[in-house]
C-alpha cells in the first residue's frame, strides 16, 4: 500500500468534475483525479452529443421524407453506418480519452485510472493505493443505467443507452423498456432509420415528467411514425431464445430482435462507501447544501447530488464548488428555473415548475398556451409542425413560475421563457415587447395573454 497526498480529490471525471479538477488545477492547487472508466463522462461517448448525432441524423432523414408535402419528390435511403462510424470518430477513435486525459494532465493535475472507494472524509483508496486530501474532496461519481428487477431480464443480452449508441446496425424490431426521454429519443431515431419499434412504459403516458400536453403531442408523433406505444403497464416477464426477445405487459407479449432498457438512472454514491460521510443519502443521492457541500470537506457536483441528470446541471454546479473550494464570493445553486430539453421530434423543452408541481405547491396557478401552427413560423413550417407553448404563472406575484416549449426549435424556443422564468420578469413586461415576426417564439407573446393577466 502506497499512501499519497493531495490538496484537492477528485472522485469522477465526468462534465462537472473534469471542470472542478481542471480549473483547480490551473489555479494552482495540487489535484488528483480519479476515474475508473472514461475521462468526459457519459455525456460525450454515450449520452448527450452521440445521442444527437443519431438523432440529426434521423431527422434528416425525416426531413427528406417531408419533401412531397413542401417541394417536391423524394426517395430517402438510409445507411446506418454513417452514423456509427460519425460517433465513433467522435468518441475519439472507439472510444478513447487520452485526448481529455492530457486536458487535465496539461493544466497540471495528476491523473489516477481506478475505482475509488472512501474511507473517510478526507481519504480515498484506489486499489492498494490510499489518496488524502488536505483541502477538500469532491465527489462527481455520476450515476449508471437502471435495470429493473423483471424476472428473466438479467439472463438476457439486453442494450442499455451505451450498447445503443455503440450499435453498428439496426435491429430489425426494437422494443424500448421505458418512455422517459432516453427511450423516447432512441425509439423515434431508430424507427425512422427503418426499426419496428414498440415503447413500453409504466406510467399512463411518455414523458411523464413533462405537461400531458407535451407528453400526448410527441405520443401521437410517435404512434404516426408507426411505433407502437403501450402505457400504464410494466413488463412482467423477459425471455430471450436466442434470436429475439419476448416482454410480457399484461396478457401482451411483444416480441422484438433486440431490446433496449431505458428506465432510468441509479446513483453511484451507494458503491463509493458513501456512509463513511455520517449523512443519509436521498434516494441514493448525496445531499448538498447551496455550495455543493455534503458535509465540510466534501462537496458533491453532477449526477450524485440528485439535483438534475444533465450536464448543464454538473457544469453549473462545477463552478459553484470551484468558487467554494477557492474561497471566492459568489451566489448559491437556486434550481428555481433548471431548463431541460428531450431531443424527439417535436423537441420537447421545459424549464421551472409544471402545471401540477405549481399547484402541489399551493401557488394560485394561471396558465396560457397556443399552438405551434397557430404561429406565423409554425404555419410555415407547414409539415412536422406540431407542438404547444405553455406557460405557468403564479398569479399573485404577477411572474412566471414554468413553462413548456414544444416543436420543431423546441429547446430554442425554450431559452427566452428561460430567462423570463429565473429572472423572474413580471408578465406585464412581456405583454408589453416586441417579438420578432415571423418566428414560432412569438408564440409567447400569445401564450402569456393568453392567461388573461
Amino acid at each position: 500500500m502506497t499512501d499519497y497526498s493531495a490538496e484537492v480529490i477528485v472522485i469522477g471525471m465526468g462534465p462537472g468534475g473534469e471542470d472542478v479538477a481542471g480549473n483547480l488545477a490551473q489555479a494552482g492547487l495540487d489535484v488528483v483525479g480519479i476515474e475508473s472508466e472514461l475521462v468526459g463522462g457519459e455525456c460525450p461517448y454515450w449520452g448527450c452529443v452521440p445521442s444527437k448525432m443519431m438523432i440529426r441524423a434521423a431527422g434528416a432523414l425525416q426531413e427528406g421524407r417531408r419533401i412531397p408535402g413542401l417541394a417536391g419528390t423524394s426517395h430517402v435511403h438510409p445507411d446506418f453506418g454513417i452514423v456509427a462510424r460519425r460517433i465513433r470518430a467522435e468518441a475519439t477513435d472507439d472510444w478513447n480519452d487520452q485526448v481529455a486525459v492530457d486536458r487535465f494532465t496539461d493544466k497540471g493535475g495528476r491523473f489516477v485510472r481506478g475505482e475509488a472507494h472512501l474511507l473517510g472524509k478526507d481519504r480515498v483508496a484506489v486499489g492498494e493505493d490510499v489518496y488524502t486530501a488536505s483541502k477538500a474532496l469532491v465527489i462527481a461519481a455520476g450515476t449508471h443505467a437502471a435495470v429493473p428487477p423483471v424476472p428473466g431480464l438479467a439472463d438476457t443480452p439486453f442494450w442499455t443507452n451505451r450498447q445503443a449508441i455503440a450499435a453498428t446496425d439496426v435491429p430489425e424490431s426494437l422494443i424500448v423498456m421505458g418512455g422517459g426521454a432516453i427511450g423516447a429519443e432512441l425509439a423515434q431515431s431508430f424507427a425512422r432509420f427503418g426499426s419496428r419499434v414498440t415503447i413500453i412504459e409504466g406510467a399512463d403516458r411518455i414523458l411523464p415528467p413533462e405537461e400531458p400536453e407535451a407528453s400526448q403531442i410527441v405520443a401521437d408523433v410517435l404512434t404516426a411514425e408507426g411505433i407502437e406505444i403501450h402505457t400504464g403497464r410494466f413488463a412482467s416477464n423477459v425471455a430471450h431464445d436466442g434470436s429475439g426477445f419476448a416482454v410480457t405487459v399484461g396478457d401482451t407479449v411483444v416480441r422484438g430482435r433486440q431490446l433496449l432498457v431505458a428506465t432510468g438512472r441509479s446513483s453511484n454514491a451507494p458503491a463509493l462507501g458513501a456512509d463513511v460521510l455520517g449523512v443519509e443519502l436521498q434516494r441514493g443521492f448525496l445531499p448538498v447544501d447551496d455550495h455543493m457541500r455534503v458535509v465540510p470537506g466534501v462537496y458533491a457536483v453532477g449526477d450524485i447530488a440528485g439535483k438534475g441528470a444533465f450536464t448543464h446541471m454538473a457544469m453549473y454546479q462545477a463552478g459553484i464548488c470551484e468558487r467554494a473550494i477557492l474561497g471566492e464570493p459568489g451566489p448559491g445553486a437556486d434550481y428555481s428555473a433548471v431548463p431541460h430539453v428531450t431531443f424527439t421530434d417535436p423537441e420537447v423543452g421545459s424549464v421551472g415548475m409544471t402545471e401540477q408541481q405549481a399547484r402541489d405547491a399551493g401557488l394560485r396557478v394561471v396558465t396560457g398556451s397556443t399552438s405551434v401552427p397557430s404561429t406565423s413560423r409554425g404555419w410555415i413550417h407547414k409539415v412536422g409542425n406540431e407542438g404547444i407553448i405553455k406557460v405557468i404563472a403564479d398569479a399573485d406575484r404577477g411572474v412566471l413560475v414554468g413553462a413548456t416549449s414544444v416543436g420543431p426549435t423546441g429547446g430554442e424556443v425554450l431559452s427566452g421563457l428561460a430567462v423570463a422564468v429565473r429572472g423572474a420578469v413580471p408578465i406585464a413586461t412581456l405583454k408589453n415587447m416586441i417579438y420578432a415576426y415571423p418566428t414560432i417564439w412569438r408564440g409567447i407573446e400569445a401564450a402569456i395573454h393568453d392567461t388573461g393577466l
